[in-house]
This record gives C-alpha cells, sequence and structure tokens, in this order.
C-alpha cells in the first residue's frame, strides 16, 4: 500500500518537509479505515466539524494505521482554542503550560486535542528550548511544527483523506525518521525530542536520517535541563512499548541512556558484565510480557536498572558499616543519585526498594519463614528479581530454583524441602543477641 501511495505522490512528495501545499490522499488510495479508529475520537471530530471547526485525526495514530498497525491513542488537532473546544465537551479539561492542551474523557478513554501551532518567536531560555508556545495557527503552520515527517500526517473526516505537508508519505514508504526543519534547533528547543527520536526509530524498526541523527550526540547533555518528573514520563514511555531492547541499545549508541541514569552508565562503562546482562534481560522480559498482554510495573524496571548502582555502592560501604546499614545506605545513595535525573514517585520507590530488600529475606527460608514468605504481596516481584539475577550470572546458590520448587509443592513436599535446608548461615533464622533488627538485610 505505501509503495502504491508512493509512486502517485512523486515526484512532488520528495524530500522537502517545509511545503505548505499538501499532498492529499484520497480515501480510494490509502488503508486507514474508520473501523480501525476510536470511536471517541470519531465524536470528537464530529462535534468540533458540526460547530464549524477544522478537526484532523493525527500523528502517531496515522502513521500506525498507513503502516498496517493499530494504534492505541488518537490524537486531534483543530483550529478552536482550547477555551473554545472544552465548551464543547463535558468533562474536557485543559492541561499544560508551554503549550495547552484539551483532555476530552470518553468513559476511560481520553482524547487528546490540541490547537494548530503558528509560527512566531517563542520565549527561550539561554539554551534555546522554549517556555511558552501558546501561539495558534492554521494547518499548514502546524505540520511543519510537529517533530517528525511520519507524525505529520493529517486524515479528515471530509471525505475521508489523509493531508501530508511534510513529505511523511515518502519517509514511511522509505522506513525512515526525519526530523521538521533543523535538527539542532529542535532538539534545543526541546530536547526531549532527542529521546522521542530513539523511541520511534526502535519501535518502529526505522533509520534515523543522518541529518537528524548527527547532532543528538552533541546536545545529549541538554537533557540535563528537563525537570525530573517529565523525564520520568519519558522512561515510561522508552521502556513500556514493547520495543525497549532495541530502544535501550539505541539510548546508549547515541549517549542518552547516560543523561537518563548515570550511575547505571557508569557501571555498564566498566564493562561489568553481570550489570549489562541484567539490564538487558530485564528490558527482554519486559518486551515478552508486553507483547503477551502481562502487566508490567515501573517498580520491577527500576529495581532492575539500578540495581548495579547499589551493588557498586555497597561494595565500597562494606567494612565501614555493618551489613544491614550498609546495604540500606547503598540503596539510598542510589535512589538519591537517581532522583536527580528522574523522579521515581511513591507508588514506585517503595515497591521497588521491598523488592531489593527481600532478595536476603528469600534466603532465609528455615522454620516457618518460607511458608510465610510466599504469601508476602511483594514476593512474586522479589522473586522474579531473584530469577533475573541468577539469569545475569550472579551466583546465589540455585535460591531461585528452590523458590520455583516450592511454589509448586504440595504441604508435605514444601515441610520436606525446609527441614532439608543445611542448618546455620543465612537459613538458620539463629541471630546474635542485640544484633541485627528483623527483616534487615544481610547481603545484596
Amino acid at each position: 500500500m505505501l509503495k502504491r501511495l508512493f509512486k502517485l505522490i512523486s515526484p512532488k512528495g520528495s524530500n522537502s518537509n517545509t511545503t505548505q501545499q499538501p499532498i492529499i490522499i484520497p480515501r480510494d488510495q490509502h488503508n486507514v479505515s474508520r473501523k480501525l479508529i476510536s470511536h471517541a475520537a470519531i465524536k470528537v471530530m464530529r462535534q468540533l466539524n458540526d460547530h464549524g471547526y477544522e478537526a484532523y485525526l493525527v500523528g502517531g495514530g496515522v502513521r500506525d494505521l498507513l503502516l498496517g498497525a493499530h494504534p492505541k491513542d488518537f490524537d486531534v488537532a483543530t483550529n478552536a482554542k482550547p477555551e473554545q473546544v472544552k465548551s464543547l465537551f463535558r468533562g474536557a479539561r485543559i492541561i499544560g503550560r508551554r503549550f495547552k492542551i484539551v483532555h476530552v474523557r470518553f468513559g476511560r478513554e481520553i482524547i487528546e486535542v490540541t490547537t494548530f501551532r503558528g509560527h512566531h518567536e517563542a520565549a527561550r531560555n539561554e539554551h534555546g528550548m522554549v517556555l511558552r508556545d501558546n501561539v495558534y495557527g492554521s494547518v499548514q503552520s502546524d505540520a511543519v511544527r510537529r517533530d517528525f515527517t511520519v507524525n505529520a500526517l493529517y486524515y479528515s473526516l471530509d471525505g475521508f483523506a489523509v493531508h501530508d505537508f511534510t513529505g511523511g508519505i515518502h519517509d514511511l514508504e522509505k522506513r525512515t525518521l526525519r526530523i521538521i526543519g533543523d535538527a539542532t534547533t529542535r532538539y534545543q528547543e526541546d530536547p526531549v525530542r532527542m529521546l522521542r527520536a530513539v523511541r520511534f526509530a526502535a519501535k518502529l524498526g526505522f533509520t534515523i536520517a543522518p541529518q537528524t541523527e548527527a547532532p543528538i550526540r552533541p546536545l545529549a547533555d541538554l537533557l540535563a535541563n528537563i525537570p525530573p518528573a517529565r523525564l520520568f514520563e519519558e522512561v515510561l514511555k522508552l521502556f513500556l512499548a514493547g520495543s525497549a531492547t532495541a530502544t535501550f541499545h539505541l539510548l546508549r549508541e547515541y549517549n542518552l541512556f547516560g543523561q537518563l541514569f548515570p550511575g547505571t552508565e557508569a557501571q555498564l562503562a566498566t564493562g561489568d558484565p553481570i550489570a549489562m546482562a541484567l539490564v538487558e534481560q530485564c528490558m527482554c522480559n519486559t518486551d515478552k510480557r508486553i507483547r503477551a498482554g502481562k502487566s508490567i510495573t515501573p517498580a520491577f524496571i527500576y529495581a532492575a536498572l539500578l540495581w548495579p548502582v547499589q551493588q557498586a555502592k555497597l561494595k565500597q560501604l562494606q567494612g565501614s558499616m555493618p551489613q544491614g546499614q550498609a546495604f540500606a545506605e547503598a540503596a539510598s545513595q542510589a535512589v538519591g543519585q537517581q532522583l536527580a535525573r528522574t523522579s521515581i514517585p511513591k507508588r514506585f520507590l517503595i515497591p521497588m526498594r521491598e523488592i531489593w530488600d527481600m532478595q536476603h529475606r528469600l534466603t532465609l527460608r528455615s522454620g516457618g519463614r518460607a511458608f510465610k514468605l510466599v504469601e508476602h504481596p511483594r514476593f512474586r516481584a522479589a522473586y522474579d528479581f531473584t530469577l533475573l539475577r541468577e539469569d545475569a550470572g550472579e551466583k546465589l546458590g540455585g535460591l531461585g530454583q528452590w523458590w520455583t520448587k516450592f511454589q509448586s509443592a504440595d504441604e508435605a513436599e514444601r515441610q520436606t524441602m525446609v527441614k532439608s535446608l543445611k542448618s546455620g548461615g543465612g537459613n538458620s533464622g539463629r541471630r546474635r543477641r542485640g544484633g541485627r533488627k528483623k527483616n534487615t538485610p544481610k547481603q545484596g
């Protein structure tokens, strides 16, 4: 389908990505079907059209439909101002400061509606980053203000045509990711665009155009100017899209991973094979779970990404304080270092710390401890993390295999397994008088 579209629009749809006159692809010459578009998005577009406004489906939804995929999110662009959009939909709310966006809710689904952006000299900081962008324009100006050509394709209910202002169809056919305008300027306006370039390239399997990729490495440190809360949201998008493994390697290739996880990058740079294997295996497992429709928690991903940092700091602290105290201090230092770059909400930070803390508790299996631990609400995540550590090459004495067998065993078999544990060491459960507090981790 894309090759046929490419033939139809060439040579007019050449490599230029700043054209103001769109290539209009009629319904019988593209594969975007209304049946695959969210009913809520269709309702929003029709409501805007009925009140005299332009409305287009835009962005990743159109891109993915043209590629034959089934998008989950649908965005709408319109010439209606945010306040006008809000007045048309009950429950709609305006969000954002740098650029206002309207969220229109239909049950659990949210349709993001943006007003066409216009050309202007926006307020910028000393690094060239745009501070305010609430200047509106036409669909033509909106197209060239978007980030990548393949994200600047517009689908209209008027004739059900696709409108291409920037050569996006050409780049889709060539499987190329190309930024609109001067790459250096666009990255300076919003450094997060560098992360988006990597994310789309990994997700779509596209090649980043030479002029689009050239400034990424030199400008990577501009991400230090992005608020940690926003970078946390970007990390979720990077690793929860089903292409975490490819994304991780591209982030490292373009010197972006160290901007997000400086401590982890420092450990990987030492050539630590266990640290690399742990992160790679986590990314691979994440992709498999997402493709299988299973749940993923950022707490587990952060636990894996920061574990090499915690372990390195633990080695530095060993001998200077009791082992349990050293473990907790190393964890605090690892988290504190990370919070300077990306925030970690408490709803994920607390479970992450619990996953770490339970790594030692899983070694204490004698008496009734194993029976209690298997009922712990964080047991499954901690057990999975133990398996991840073993897969990465950590020597844990068959701990993961023991817990795997214990979970599938009946009551009598479990009793036998516990009784057969050798006494002494971590499995004995004995504590010296005045010794460690209960449940304090002994080692990493």
